[in-house]
């Protein structure tokens, strides 16, 4: 797991080193999806509930815990939050989740959690990871 740790780290601190201080940050692409801002909310609402997942697998498995993305965005309203604060928190959330990883017990990489919304559906500990940074580098992509 320390592979994954030092992952998002390197896409965290790269992107904000680099690219946010290019975004426009109140852009929408298409009507009806997603502002900058909200893309960058809603890695900060992933943030919260990979991080609940993992850190509850370390202790209990099968449980679920599911995410409503645009419920969650939308009662949080980060068009109207100032971005540098949505910024501060993404990446500290971010840097937990990196403590909790270089510090993942071995013997509980392989526990699941169902995360489906509308079906079962358990993944790995170590699904999760991987696939917590597949989904930050998409939405880092999408932003312009």
């Amino acid at each position: 797991m320390i592979d994954v740790a030092n992952q998002l780290k390197d896409v965290v601190n790269g992107f904000l080193g680099s690219r946010s201080a290019l975004i426009i940050w109140n852009h929408t692409g298409a009507p009806g999806k997603w502002s900058n801002k909200q893309i960058i909310g809603h890695l900060i609402d992933s943030a919260h509930i990979n991080l609940q997942r993992l850190v509850r697998c370390t202790y209990e498995e099968c449980f679920k815990l599911v995410y409503f993305q645009d419920e969650w965005v939308q009662v949080q309203h980060y068009n109207d939050a100032d971005i540098f604060e949505l910024l501060q928190l993404w990446r500290l959330i971010n840097m937990q989740i990196v403590r909790v990883l270089v510090n993942y017990p071995p013997n509980r990489i392989s526990i699941t959690c169902d995360n489906g919304r509308h079906e079962v559906s358990f993944v790995t500990v170590e699904f999760l990871a991987n696939d917590y940074i597949a989904h930050i580098r998409h939405h880092l992509d999408q932003l312009k």
